[in-house]
């Protein structure tokens, strides 16, 4: 009897076995399962942050993009083209792909328009043939349009002209902006005003390039005005020019009367400080003190030619 109560437990302690290790295995392979799926979820998460990174990353570039765009505007705001900032004026300065502009809501016309103008532009395969005056969505409305123009006895006279915007589609096309635009005699705009800008491009050629700021001026209180938005009649035209190249900068003011004439060139030149005590700017502040003070007293047109 003992001997089969032995064997009673010895069949029902191998049957327990055999049923532990049949649970041992399944749990073992729920584990290695679970283990397979956190591995799974793992590699997930591994590639979910990689592409987190990735955006991070390509945000932090653009936004260092950004800044290094907005450092950029802000250089050229505090460039050697731009006059120093009146307080005593309407001001929207607007960057151009080719000029600067100093624009007046109050005046619809510019303060002052700058630009850089290089021996590379003065020629190029983009002409003005085919682009319409438009209006500068830019500035404040009522916005400034090519009919304010119309009957009124003057042209839209380019401050930065098209003919030095020949490089480039886009400088070409904002050339025509309306914001660029003052009313201006047409003998005046075809005959002596045009004659000086092709002596600037002659010069960027001759020297390699020149700094160019232009504008209207107003004389007096009371001022013409024309068209619907009332655009405002300058009773004359200012131009500096500098010339950096060559070791040794020079520079040379002109002032036109908005008024037909037919004269030679040196009937129109001003030294730099009279062009800044006629109209109240302050140009090329960014130069040292010393070639500043030099070179805008003078005002000798054979030393250019």
């Amino acid at each position: 009897m003992k001997k089969y109560s032995i064997l009673l437990f010895t069949l029902l302690l191998t049957l327990s076995s055999c049923d532990y290790f049949e649970k041992a295995n399944a749990v073992e392979h729920k584990l290695r399962k679970i283990e397979n799926n956190v591995k799974t979820i793992s590699r997930e998460v591994k590639a979910i942050n990689n592409e987190l990174t990735k955006e991070q990353s390509s945000a932090k570039e653009s936004e260092t993009s950004s800044k290094k765009k907005k450092t950029s505007t802000s250089q050229l705001s505090s460039s050697i083209l731009t006059p120093k900032e009146r307080k005593d004026i309407s001001e929207l300065i607007l960057y151009r792909h080719a000029y600067i502009c100093s624009y007046n809501s109050e005046k619809g016309i510019p303060n002052w328009v700058a630009w850089h103008l290089t021996a590379d532009h003065v020629t190029g395969p983009y002409k003005r043939e085919g682009i319409k005056f438009h209006e500068d969505e830019d500035t404040p409305r009522p916005w400034v349009n090519t009919y304010d123009y119309n009957r009124s006895g003057y042209d839209r006279g380019h401050m930065c002209p098209s003919g030095d915007n020949k490089w480039s589609q886009l400088a070409q096309e904002q050339s025509f902006l309306m914001s660029n635009m003052c009313p201006q005699n047409h003998n005046l705009n075809t005959g002596d005003w045009n004659e000086m800008e092709n002596q600037c491009r002659k010069w960027a050629k001759k020297y390699g390039s020149v700094d160019i700021v232009c504008g209207p001026i107003f004389i007096g209180n009371k001022h013409k005005r024309i068209g619907t938005h009332k655009v405002m009649v300058p009773e004359a035209f200012f131009k500096v020019v500098l010339c950096r190249e060559g070791g040794k900068p020079k520079a040379i003011g002109f002032i036109y009367r908005n008024t037909e004439g037919n004269r030679p060139k040196d009937a129109y030149v001003n030294s730099v400080d009279e062009v800044e005590r006629i109209t109240g700017y302050d140009f090329f502040s960014q130069l040292p003190d010393e070639v500043e003070k030099r070179v805008e007293k003078e005002a000798n047109l054979s030393d250019w030619n």
